[in-house]
């Protein structure tokens, strides 16, 4: 049989935050992060679509410089033994995550992977701006180009069709509770970093 690969979700699965949510942190105006908590708490809960929410939360956050925004992802807390293991099997690892790629390259870079490991949505900058999101990543569409056999972790409901379509679907509930949607369409569920890691060495 083929070796497996891996995609990751990114956000409160590779990372112990939300990653938006942190971004907003950096905005001077208190209903500004009200409205991102907001909107993401309606997206968790499956009430709104994903690219509809995540285009409302850039435009949201359009007001930040991304170098800043970079500064402030190279400072969000990951889950080292996971990182370690993207690390060691970076030729066979991927994140799929709808987050810009101008903003996560350094923090993908950090955990040792190559543009081509990274599926994400894309931005046009200008001037340390965003000038213009040009494609906001599907992950059930995206992960179809890889090859299998394939295991899939995330957390979320935009992460649920890419754990259905896996070989091995994970949910991962380390950090808030894993969504209905995924764990409908999960084969494993797994509630802590060190059993995740676990479970994945025994699929190398």
């Amino acid at each position: 049989m083929s070796e497996y690969i891996f995609c990751f979700d990114l956000d409160a699965t590779v990372t112990k935050v939300e990653i938006l949510p942190e971004i907003a942190k950096a905005l001077p105006q208190d209903e500004m992060g009200e409205k991102m908590r907001r909107i993401t708490e309606r997206t968790m809960a499956g009430e709104l679509p994903f690219e509809e929410s995540f285009r409302s939360r850039v435009n949201i956050l359009l007001q930040v410089p991304v170098s800043t925004v970079r500064e402030i992802i190279a400072r969000v807390p990951v889950h080292e033994e996971m990182v370690s293991f993207i690390r060691e099997h970076a030729d066979r690892c991927y994140i799929v995550t709808g987050n810009l790629d101008v903003w996560i390259c350094d923090l993908m870079e950090r955990m040792g992977l190559s543009p081509d490991h990274v599926l994400c949505s894309h931005a046009t900058v200008v001037d340390d701006k965003i000038v213009s999101v040009d494609e906001v990543i599907d992950k059930g569409k995206a992960i179809t180009a890889l090859p299998r056999p394939f295991a899939a972790i995330g957390d979320g409901n935009n992460d649920a069709e890419m754990v259905g379509a896996a070989d091995v679907g994970i949910g991962f509930g380390g950090v808030r509770e894993i969504a209905p949607s995924v764990l409908n369409n999960a084969t494993h569920a797994v509630y802590t970093e060190e059993k995740l890691c676990q479970f994945l060495r025994r699929l190398l």
